[in-house]
């Protein structure tokens, strides 16, 4: 295990309590990508996902190309000035030429005409970053699910959510619109400036080291969460932190969201004893109803007995 993995891991708590709010912080820098040491087994398996269930993972509406351009631009400049050994983008005029140095692949096209482009343009964009990329469209004082490559889901569905406006995609969440914190939420993203994102992190745990938790797939994964114990535990289950990223786009006026799915083992997290203390204090005292929509009701007990023992057998 490397103690790398960990500090790099977006730990995302903050105290022994957790509860749903809005936990937005201006981001700084302003940059909507990160590339790991993942990228390259990570690029593999979003590629697989969309040549193998393209409909899952992808899903558009048609007055969204526009602002599927925008995303282009703002992914391919941010990949090319953060990451220049790694990526290039040559621009002569309309005619951009973009290159992805770690997976020794061009592309050339001119920028706004789709024609030039084997597939839509946030598909193709996509399939150079780990993030997913979803497209909240704001119209009639409401954002709506315009267009997304979602590949790497926490237990919802693109195809099912396409065009929901947002509370009605945050209803099934228990709890979210107390206090109506789904709108005050949604207020809060409709009133994004462009040049001012903002950045989450939202948690859960998974049973297995599982980056594609669709709904749709739930048969193929589900299961595993029964088979969690005291003592497979610290191999077996993950804690799973999204990266959410919100970028106002300024011609279409869109909101993107770029999400970016860390795993890390509970065995690995352990190397950092203060996190495991923390995440055993916020299992504990977390609500029956939070911790069934994050999916761990089966196995949350078993995992909070874990690390109760790894303290145990540690002495502290």
């Amino acid at each position: 295990m490397s103690s790398d993995k960990v500090s790099r891991f977006p730990y995302p708590f903050s105290s022994d309590v957790y509860r749903y709010s809005n936990n937005s912080l201006l981001l700084d820098p302003p940059i909507a990508i990160e590339v790991t040491p993942e990228y390259e087994d990570e690029i593999t398996l979003k590629r697989k996902l969309l040549t193998d269930c393209h409909s899952r993972c992808y899903q558009s509406l048609p007055h969204t190309l526009q602002a599927q351009w925008e995303v282009v631009s703002v992914v391919l400049h941010h990949l090319a000035e953060t990451y220049p050994a790694s990526f290039t983008l040559d621009k002569k005029e309309n005619l951009w030429t973009f290159t992805n140095h770690i997976l020794n692949e061009t592309a050339t096209f001119m920028f706004g005409d789709a024609g030039t482009l084997p597939i839509e343009p946030l598909d193709f964009v996509g399939r150079h970053v780990q993030e997913d990329l979803i497209v909240m469209g704001q119209r009639d004082n409401d954002l709506f699910l315009d267009a997304g490559q979602l590949c790497f889901p926490a237990n919802w569905s693109l195809q099912f959510n396409l065009g929901m406006n947002f509370v009605e995609i945050h209803t099934p969440i228990p709890g979210f619109s107390a206090d109506r914190l789904d709108e005050k939420i949604r207020n809060f993203i409709m009133r994004l400036e462009n040049g001012q994102p903002w950045v989450r992190r939202n948690w859960s745990l998974n049973a297995g080291h599982k980056l594609d938790s669709s709904l749709e797939t739930f048969h193929l994964w589900g299961q595993k969460r029964k088979e969690i114990t005291a003592e497979n535990a610290g191999q077996e289950v993950y804690l799973r932190v999204e990266v959410q990223k919100l970028f106002r786009l300024p011609r279409t006026h869109a909101v993107l969201f770029t999400i970016h799915t860390h795993l890390i083992s509970l065995q690995e997290l352990s190397l950092n004893r203060d996190y495991a203390k923390q995440l055993y204090h916020v299992l504990v005292e977390l609500p029956d109803f939070i911790a069934d929509y994050k999916g761990m009701k089966l196995f949350r007990g078993q995992t909070i007995n874990y690390l109760h023992n790894l303290f145990n057998e540690a002495g502290c």
